[in-house]
């Protein structure tokens, strides 16, 4: 009979390098949140989706794709809060340009 769905084992190839792209998303997206927010998030999703292009490729050239995904979730949740961040901002100057208009009517 030919058994060809049996499992295979022994050494299946050579491993596959780390993508250099997912390691820099991965990097990018933890700066993110410390020293540089805005610069470091377009850094972290440009070079995370890119790593995943990478990763993803058949047959794949890197492996890797774990930390690629880690850096796009991080890059997004910045950009998340980079929104709230303005739309409080606006809501301040908003809120103090209300308040000097009331006081100064009377």
């Amino acid at each position: 009979m030919d058994q060809t769905n049996q499992p295979q084992f022994g050494n299946q190839g050579v491993p596959l390098p780390t993508s250099t792209l997912a390691v820099i998303s991965l990097v990018a997206g933890i700066l993110g949140f410390s020293i540089l927010p805005v610069i470091a998030t377009a850094v972290a999703l440009i070079t995370g989706y890119m790593a995943r292009k990478e990763t993803r490729a058949v047959p794949p050239t890197a492996s890797g794709d774990g930390m690629a995904t880690a850096g796009i979730i991080m890059g997004y949740i910045q950009v998340g809060l980079i929104v709230i961040g303005i739309c409080c901002f606006i809501a301040y100057f908003v809120f103090i340009v209300g308040a000097i208009a009331t006081t100064n009517q009377g």
